[in-house]
């Protein structure tokens, strides 16, 4: 049984090697299924940690722009967010959030890696109080760096995503929680035609 939870994570990542599929690309969308998790850091409440996991559809909305290694194209894209849990002292929060604000910058593709930075946003509904004593509804904006592996038939994305909860004064008080985390997905881009 060990065996093969050791050999599958590691098929499944060679695999992503083989050939490489269409990147980001003008007129072309994107398609991810991601799980992402990491503990809070200063800044807001502590001893605080999250998971959640979700989907991506995505649009790539311009050909490439800018010079030297800031060369890239604008996609935007949204995510729906069912599994969102908060794990708090007082107890676990269970949600499901919704992003429909996601800003991403795809840099020029360098043989199978394509980097990318992110700014996103959207809000988070729980079942008890984020941060305790606050609010169920709040609101998540979120920056990440990330990279996609890119394979012959999916890619592979790897980042680092710092994100900001908060009830944006709903409530009162409204500490806000900020983590860092990190995110793994699994996609297609698929081209225009």
């Amino acid at each position: 049984m060990r065996f093969s939870l050791l050999v599958i994570p590691v098929l499944l990542f060679a695999s992503v090697f083989c050939l490489a599929q269409v990147g980001p690309e003008e007129g072309g969308h994107e398609v991810q299924i991601w799980a992402g998790g990491g503990h809070s850091v200063s800044g807001g409440r502590g001893n605080i940690g999250a998971f959640n996991a979700g989907l991506r559809y995505g649009w790539i909305l311009t050909g490439p722009h800018l010079p030297g290694i800031l060369r890239g194209r604008f996609e935007y894209a949204v995510d729906a967010v069912p599994l969102f849990l908060v794990f708090q002292p007082a107890n676990t929060a269970y949600g499901a959030g919704f992003d429909p604000l996601g800003l991403k910058w795809n840099f020029e593709r360098r043989r199978r890696l394509s980097p990318y930075l992110e700014l996103c946003g959207g809000t988070l509904f729980t079942n008890h109080d984020v941060p305790p004593g606050t609010n169920t509804v709040n609101f998540t904006d979120q920056a990440a760096l990330g990279l996609h592996i890119l394979g012959a038939k999916r890619n592979v994305s790897l980042e680092l995503r710092y994100m900001h909860i908060s009830n944006a004064g709903l409530a009162t008080p409204n500490p806000g929680t900020n983590t860092v985390q990190v995110r793994l997905g699994v996609g297609k881009f698929f081209g225009r035609h």
